[in-house]
C-alpha cells in the first residue's frame, strides 16, 4: 500500500481487514517479513513527546530490514524555520517513507502534499491512526472478531477517539462516546463515522451517560482527560470528568467477559482505577 496514511478513514473496509490481517501474520511469524524493508530508510519526525509510538516504529522498521532514522525539530532546520514542504521535499529524496507524529492534522497534509513518498500520520491532534490498528488488533485477538461488538469509550472525545470512531465504524462495530458535555467528538467526525456504520451493519452512539455508554459493552476504553498540549487544561478537566472514570461500577454494567483497554499513558486514579488498569479484564499489558 504505496500511499498516505493520515488517518483512518483513509482505508476501505476491506482495506482495513487486509491490514490486521496482515498484522497478526507478522506477530506471528515475524521472521517471515525479516526483509520487507531491506535497503528502505524511513524518516520519523517527532515534534510530540512518545514512547509507545517512537520505540513500535523505530522497532518496527529495522525488524524488517529497513533503517529508522529518528529525528526531533530541534535535529532538522524545522527549528530554525524551513517550511515543512520544504521537509517533506528534502527527506523524499533520501527516504522511502515519512512518519510524522505533530500538533494539527493540517500539517500532516501539507507535508504530504509536498513529499513524494508516503506520509504516516503517528498521531496528530485530530487522529491517532496506527494506535487504533493496534487496539483494533487487540480486540480481535482476544475477542475472536470485530463485527457485532460494542466498543465504548470513556472521557474526552480526542484523536483517539475520532480514529476509534471510523476504525470502529469501519470494522462493523457499535461505538459508544461517553463525554461530557462540550468534550464530545467533533460532530463531523460523528457524522461521516455513522455514515460508514450505515453501511457496515454497525452504529456510532454520542452519550453523556457513562453508565449507559457502559452497559453491555464488550470492551471498555479510555485515555487520559487532557492530551499533550492540553496540560493547562488539567485542573479544570479534573472538576469535570471524574464520573467518566474507568472505575468498577462501570466495568460491572459491561459485559462479564469485558475487555479493558487505555492507549497509555495512564494516570491511575484518574482516568482509570489502578484495580481496573491491573485487573483481570484489562488487556492493557
Amino acid at each position: 500500500m504505496d500511499r498516505d496514511l493520515l488517518s483512518i478513514d483513509d482505508l476501505s473496509p476491506g482495506e482495513l481487514g487486509q491490514l490486521l490481517e496482515l498484522s497478526a501474520k507478522v506477530k506471528a511469524q515475524p521472521g517471515d517479513y525479516a526483509d520487507r524493508l531491506a535497503g528502505r530508510s524511513v524518516a520519523m519526525i517527532f515534534e510530540k513527546p512518545s514512547t509507545r509510538t517512537r520505540v513500535s516504529f523505530e522497532i518496527a522498521i529495522a525488524s524488517t530490514g529497513g533503517h529508522p532514522v529518528p529525528l526531533s525539530s530541534a535535529d532538522l532546520q524545522l527549528g530554525r524555520g524551513e517550511t515543512i514542504e520544504d521537509t517533506g521535499r528534502v527527506l523524499s529524496r533520501y527516504v522511502q517513507a515519512i512518519v510524522l507524529r505533530t500538533f494539527e492534522q493540517e500539517r500532516l497534509e501539507v507535508l504530504a502534499s509536498a513529499a513524494s513518498v508516503p506520509v504516516v500520520n503517528a498521531l496528530s491532534d485530530f487522529e491517532h491512526p496506527c494506535q487504533c490498528l493496534a487496539d483494533l488488533l487487540t480486540i480481535k485477538e482476544v475477542k475472536g472478531e470485530l463485527a457485532g461488538k460494542i466498543v465504548t469509550y470513556l472521557g474526552d472525545g480526542n484523536n483517539v477517539t475520532h480514529s476509534l470512531l471510523f476504525g470502529g465504524a469501519k470494522a462493523g462495530m457499535h461505538v459508544r462516546a461517553g463525554t461530557p458535555p462540550g468534550f464530545e467528538p467533533i460532530p463531523q467526525v460523528v457524522q461521516r463515522a455513522s455514515d460508514i456504520a450505515a453501511e457496515t451493519g454497525g452504529s456510532v452512539t454520542i452519550t453523556h451517560d457513562p453508565i449507559e455508554a457502559s452497559r453491555g459493552a464488550d470492551v471498555l476504553y479510555t485515555d487520559v482527560w487532557a492530551s499533550m498540549g492540553q496540560e493547562a487544561e488539567s485542573d479544570e478537566r479534573a472538576l469535570v470528568f471524574p464520573a467518566y472514570a474507568l472505575d468498577a461500577e462501570k466495568v460491572a454494567v459491561a459485559a462479564p467477559d469485558v475487555t479493558v483497554m487505555h492507549c497509555l499513558p495512564a494516570h491511575r486514579g484518574q482516568e482509570i482505577a489502578s484495580d481496573v488498569i491491573d485487573g483481570p479484564h484489562s488487556v492493557v499489558w
